[in-house]
């Protein structure tokens, strides 16, 4: 069944979500020791003409010794990116990004909850500047396509893959382009998460979440770190270095009702728009749930957020984090 959600962020205007998915069925015992498999399809067209599709399938196996993600998608995106204007300050310009992405993910229990996996990406962009931005060290080529090998080190002991009320995941992932593979030029990606949720009472749970982000190398500017928080477009900051933190109350009200209070900080480094590396970046809002299915604890979310001198409504499916 396709239905179609409505969504609204300001990096891409409000827009229609079209999303199909399909949990495969399980036996009791698969139930206590592994979360469902699932198989999702979906299509974005937004407001400002943006427009996006793919397939993503995630696999639990072996009383869930093996995990697999794989993601396919093509996107042409019309995105708005800060650049330098002089003496007077910076100003925004058009940003036109179009081009396919495919993502694979295998990963084999270690003991516990610690898993090691492969990862193998591939992406090719194109990307067309209004006005062209400087490089900051980025690669801001009309072309770009990079081939990436790399390992995933990942610990999750969370009771649910899409809204957990306990347990801690933390992620370590390094992902390395080459042209020996592939790639029009060598740079590596790193990237390091912890995400942590309490529950101190049936209807109160704590979320919140650290992480960190590094590129090394001559960076496609579509592959920059970013602060990955709420309150103003994901283009605002991109750089070369990024951490934030952020947390999250989640009161839930009724069966399907609840609501929400967060807020975070984040810094950006080697910046791609001549932002001062030293500032923080300031995030929070309150926000609204609606459980549209249960039995996987999805959420239909709207939020308001504020950052320092922009704000921004959110309304998609699915936490923050």
């Amino acid at each position: 069944m396709v239905v179609p959600i409505p969504v609204m962020e300001p990096t891409l205007d409000a827009g229609l979500v079209l999303v199909s998915s399909y949990f495969y069925p399980q036996t009791d015992a698969q139930k206590r020791v592994q979360p469902a498999s699932v198989t999702a399809a979906a299509g974005l067209y937004t407001r400002n003409e943006s427009f996006a599709y793919g397939i993503a399938q995630q696999s639990y196996w072996k009383e869930d010794k093996w995990r697999f993600t794989g993601v396919l998608a093509h996107a042409d995106l019309k995105l708005s990116l800060i650049t330098p204007a002089g003496m007077d300050g910076r100003q925004n310009t058009g940003w036109l990004l179009k081009g396919d992405y495919l993502i694979s993910q295998l990963s084999r229990k270690l003991s516990g909850s610690w898993y090691l996996g492969a990862v193998i990406r591939y992406v090719d962009i194109q990307q067309r500047f209004e006005i062209l931005p400087g490089s900051g060290g980025f690669d801001t080529r009309f072309e770009t396509t990079s081939v990436a090998l790399g390992v995933n080190l990942e610990r999750d002991s969370s009771d649910m893959p899409f809204n957990s009320y306990s347990g801690n995941i933390l992620r370590a992932k390094a992902l390395f382009s080459d042209p020996v593979w592939g790639s029009d030029r060598s740079y590596q990606s790193y990237s390091l998460s912890f995400r942590s949720y309490h529950q101190w009472q049936a209807p109160l749970v704590l979320a919140w979440e650290v992480k960190g982000c590094h590129r090394a190398g001559l960076v496609p500017l579509w592959d920059a770190c970013q602060i990955g928080l709420r309150g103003f477009p994901v283009t605002d900051y991109l750089g070369k270095t990024a951490a934030s933190g952020q947390a999250e109350m989640r009161w839930r009200m009724t069966r399907r009702w609840g609501l929400v209070a967060f807020l975070g900080a984040g810094i950006i480094g080697s910046s791609a728009t001549d932002f001062d590396d030293e500032e923080v970046i300031p995030s929070y809002g309150a926000g609204l749930r609606f459980m549209v299915l249960e039995a996987k604890r999805i959420n239909m979310r709207v939020d308001y957020a504020r950052s320092t001198d922009s704000d921004a409504v959110y309304v998609t499916v699915g936490e923050a984090f």
